[in-house]
Parts: structure tokens; C-alpha cells; sequence
């Protein structure tokens, strides 16, 4: 998975150009790298962070992405930084396996920047945006079910959940009816057609700050992909092997994710949390194993927003690890209303 917001990545002849993701100054105060120290990028992307990081002291970072695009990119930053960046093609949950088959086992930090990448966005062929004709795709791997296979095969019940608790929709069920009586006299075969579907159904008024489509192309992404699932498993992994005094670090794009980091992070740091109906006295037996570096997310300030206007949703949370076990179970986070659509994954 990719980070979400990072800004336009222009082409060059060698590949994406650098670029400035977004909150990277607020991230390296977070991190305070360290020359010596294991850092893990949990989303690689156009390697933005990774490439702060690295630049900031002598330390070994970790990269890990899911999209293939990402190879080529990380290749060439591993050229430029030989011994000292390694990249793992994985999707972030796979996190703790392939850290400790890299020498990552301990780490002193996991940095995590949530969502979909400008690069994904802007390459019509995935499949992203209703902006560009593309294919109904949306999967960051080119793996498992694809945006297509939803909205042309789940039942009506199921696309209208989907679009309800993981896009925000309020007319879920009435685009979930238009699209199943829709598809009966033709699948949907292109990122257009279901858009414009869409927008019969909510029409746009001329004072609309976003398009009709936004949150429900937004469902589909996080749902074909797991990316609530994704951040869940990765979190608790990134509690497990982050050293004691190690930095966990979360950028995120919308409120279902920063839902889950919060969540997390409460329960975590001694807060209330939501704790698990599984085991609802857990909480009370068990020490905290973080302590928050700030009670409140850090947010973009006006000059980067009115640079990229993509960070303007983005918020910042971190957590310094204590010398507490890490807890045995999700704390409730799969009680989360978008994580109990995991199930309906075929």
C-alpha cells in the first residue's frame, strides 16, 4: 500500500522525481533519525520519506509497498544508498516476517503514510480515479478481487454495506439498486461508466465541493484492497517488533483510517480505547505499551495545503514504544464498522 496525498510526481527521463511528500518535516521531528539506527518505511511509494530519512542520518531504513510500480524507484534509490536501503515488495501486514528476515527484528521505528498515491491516482490504467477512463480496477498488487468483480458480481446488500462503511455514502442503497439493475443489462467495464451511473443517481449541484463518485470509488479501493484490514494487522505487527524507546509514526488521509490509528494508540497509551467485547477486563490487567508524543494529531499547515491541496485532510500521530509486552489481541479494532467487512472478501 501506498502513502495517500503525497503531491504531483512529475516524470523525468530517469523515472518519478523527487518530490516533497506531505507532513515529511513533521515526521523527521517525530523520528529524530539517528545514524546506526533500523528504520522501517511501511509505504514506500515515490520513496519521499524513505529518501528524508536515509538523507538525514546514517542510518539502515527498510522499505515495503505492494505496488509493483514501486520497484523501479526503489532500485535506483538502493543504488544510490547501497548497504543502507533495502526494499521488500509486500504488502505492510506482512511487516513482521519480512523485518526479521532483513535483520529489522528489533526496530527503532516504523513509519506508516496511509491511502493511495498521486502516482496510482494519476495512471488512468489502475484504475483509480473517476477523473480518467480507465479500467475497473483499483488493486495496488494486480492481485485477488478487483473493483470490476465487485460492483458486476456482489450482491445488492453487500455493494450498499461496502459503499456505506467504508466510503461514508448516505444514498449507498440507492447507488447499490442503480448499480446491480444497471449491470443486469451490461457490466460495468470502465471507471466512466460506473461514475457517470453515479451521478444519475445523485446528480451534482453546481455548489458541490466533490464529486458525487468520490466516496464510493473511495469504498471500493479500501475494500479490494483490504486497507483497513492492512492497517490493523500493521499496527499490532509494528508494536511487536519496534525496540523499547522505538517511534511509531502514522500519517493519514481520512477518518476511517485515522479511526483505526486512534483507536489503537488510546487503547495503547492507557487510554479508554474501545476495547475488546473478546475480552473486556483485558484492558485493565495489562501495562500500557506506548506512550503518545502528542495527546492531539499534527496537521498540515496553510502554506502546504495551498501547495498541495491533497494534504489538506492529512493528520499525524505518534507513539514511543515502553518496555511493556506487546498485547495479545486487536483491542476492538475489529470492531471497527469498515473492518467487519473483511468477511465479505471472496
Amino acid at each position: 500500500m501506498t502513502g495517500g496525498g503525497k503531491g504531483e510526481v512529475p516524470e523525468t527521463a530517469g523515472g518519478p522525481a523527487h518530490h516533497t511528500p506531505v507532513l515529511v518535516f513533521e515526521v523527521l521531528s517525530a523520528l529524530q533519525p539517528i545514524d546506526g539506527e533500523l528504520y522501517i518505511d511501511c509505504t514506500f511509494g515515490a520513496g519521499g520519506y524513505s529518501r528524508a530519512i536515509v538523507e538525514s542520518a546514517k542510518c539502515r531504513l527498510l522499505a515495503l509497498d505492494r505496488d509493483p510500480s514501486s520497484i523501479p524507484v526503489a532500485a535506483a534509490l538502493a543504488q544510490e544508498f547501497p548497504g543502507r536501503f533495502h526494499f521488500a515488495a509486500t504488502p505492510f501486514s506482512a511487516m513482521e516476517d519480512i523485518s526479521t528476515d532483513n535483520d529489522f527484528n528489533p526496530v527503532d521505528a516504523v513509519i506508516f503514510d496511509l491511502g493511495v498515491s498521486s502516482m496510482q491516482l494519476d495512471q488512468a490504467e489502475r484504475g483509480f480515479s473517476f477523473m480518467r477512463d480507465g479500467p475497473l480496477d483499483m488493486r495496488m498488487s494486480g492481485e485477488g478481487v478487483s473493483a470490476g468483480d465487485v460492483v458486476n458480481g456482489f450482491g445488492e446488500a453487500e455493494i450498499a454495506d461496502i459503499l456505506f462503511h467504508l466510503g461514508e455514502e448516505r444514498r449507498s442503497r440507492a447507488v447499490a439498486k442503480a448499480i446491480t439493475a444497471r449491470r443486469a443489462e451490461k457490466p460495468f467495464d470502465s471507471t466512466l461508466d460506473l461514475a457517470r451511473l453515479i451521478e444519475s443517481v445523485m446528480p451534482r449541484r453546481h455548489d458541490d465541493k466533490i464529486h458525487p463518485a468520490t466516496r464510493s470509488f473511495q469504498a471500493l479501493r479500501l475494500f479490494v484492497n483490504n486497507e483497513l484490514g492492512e492497517i490493523a494487522e500493521a499496527l499490532c505487527a509494528a508494536e511487536r517488533i519496534l525496540k523499547p524507546g522505538g517511534r511509531l509514526i502514522v500519517v493519514t488521509f481520512h477518518s476511517l483510517e485515522d479511526r483505526i490509528v486512534k483507536t489503537f494508540l488510546a487503547a495503547r497509551s492507557g487510554g479508554k480505547g474501545r476495547g475488546s467485547r473478546h475480552m473486556p477486563d483485558a484492558g485493565d490487567e495489562r501495562r500500557p505499551s506506548f506512550a503518545l508524543l502528542r495527546r492531539k494529531p499534527v496537521e498540515p499547515g496553510a502554506e502546504e495545503v495551498r501547495a498541495n491541496p491533497r494534504a489538506r485532510s492529512a493528520k499525524l500521530r505518534a507513539g514511543i514504544r515502553l518496555d511493556a509486552p506487546a498485547w495479545s489481541d486487536d483491542d476492538g479494532l475489529q470492531d471497527l464498522p469498515g473492518l467487519k467487512l473483511i468477511n465479505l472478501r471472496r
